[in-house]
């Protein structure tokens, strides 16, 4: 496994948590601690055997970074989640929900996704500084807990977060998203895996010529017109094109940012750097789902690599 090249004349802020900015919709922080105090755990309904919990999940990837990383400085994890089920304990089921006490509310999340960052592992690249990061999604959607219990889907990635901005850059041998595992053990051991096999440098290389490569604004506009086709054309007219996984509304933000974001906007004659670019898709990104996030994180690197390409 190789790692970034370590700068050490590039200061790092002292930090606990890792940073929970990485994805904002429809999404809420939360602490490891509420998940394992406060929220209850789903069952397969057949059997009632219990699920993986969220905490368990979150807690076996960070002792998987523990183990890999041994000897580099790795933060607690930042959790966010999404689409809450709730309900009440038996004793409360006629009272109103403004009467209702803490006490007699349960709660678990159907969609969950959390990253833990490695600070001490970095790269700087067009003046922003790449730590390395773990994390992992889960969503109780993909499971039939009407079921037996049998093995239970997680996607575990590793990457790199821009400390400007928080945004995720996951490359397409960076994650695992077909992992289906029966207990926590076998989840950490699926994660040291993809952890000791990872092999950065190329994907963060690629990141570098990024930034040596501009477009002019006309180009720029063709890009996006380009996108915004690609979705409403007949199915054989597509060949050729990569997969494009995002939506209008990212769209908008990408050229909202590339008139208005201070980091990663244009340059006075209109002209922008791959890597920029690159960075106006993945802060659009924190607008998706946590079911799409990584599904368009790696569209994002491919869609910008493409372009390359084709210049």
């Amino acid at each position: 496994m190789e790692l970034a090249i370590i700068n050490p004349d590039f200061a790092t802020p002292s930090r606990v948590s890792s940073d929970d900015r990485f994805i904002l919709s429809n999404t809420q922080s939360v602490t490891l601690d509420h998940l394992k105090d406060d929220c209850v755990i789903p069952v397969f309904s057949k059997d009632n055997q219990p699920t993986i919990s969220n905490s368990d999940f979150v807690e076996s990837i960070y002792d998987a970074v523990q183990n890999v990383f041994y000897g580099e400085e790795v933060l607690s994890p930042a959790i966010r989640v999404s689409h809450p089920i709730k309900g009440r304990i038996p004793d409360a089921k006629d009272k109103d929900a403004k009467d209702l006490q803490e006490f007699e509310k349960t709660v678990y999340y159907e969609r969950a996704m959390f990253t833990i960052e490695v600070p001490s592992i970095y790269r700087v690249i067009n003046n922003n500084h790449l730590s390395l990061t773990i994390g992992g999604v889960r969503g109780y959607h993909l499971e039939n807990l009407h079921s037996k219990r049998g093995p239970q889907k997680f996607k575990v990635f590793i990457g790199y977060r821009n400390r400007v901005c928080c945004n995720m850059c996951v490359s397409t041998d960076g994650i695992l998203d077909d992992i289906k595992v029966n207990t926590a053990s076998e989840l950490c051991a699926r994660a040291e895996d993809l952890l000791n096999r990872h092999e950065s440098t190329e994907t963060l290389n690629r990141y570098s010529k990024w930034a040596n490569i501009n477009i002019g604004e006309k180009q720029f506009a063709e890009f996006i017109g380009r996108c915004k086709m690609i979705g409403f054309m007949p199915a054989k007219e597509r060949d050729g094109y990569p997969i494009f996984r995002f939506t209008d509304s990212h769209l908008s933000l990408v050229l909202d940012g590339y008139y208005n974001d201070k980091f990663f906007g244009r340059e006075k004659d209109g002209s922008i750097n791959l890597w920029k670019l690159f960075n106006l898709f993945t802060g659009a990104n924190k607008s998706s789902y946590i079911d799409r996030f990584l599904d368009r994180s790696i569209n994002a690197e491919n869609v910008i690599e493409n372009m390359r390409l084709y210049l």
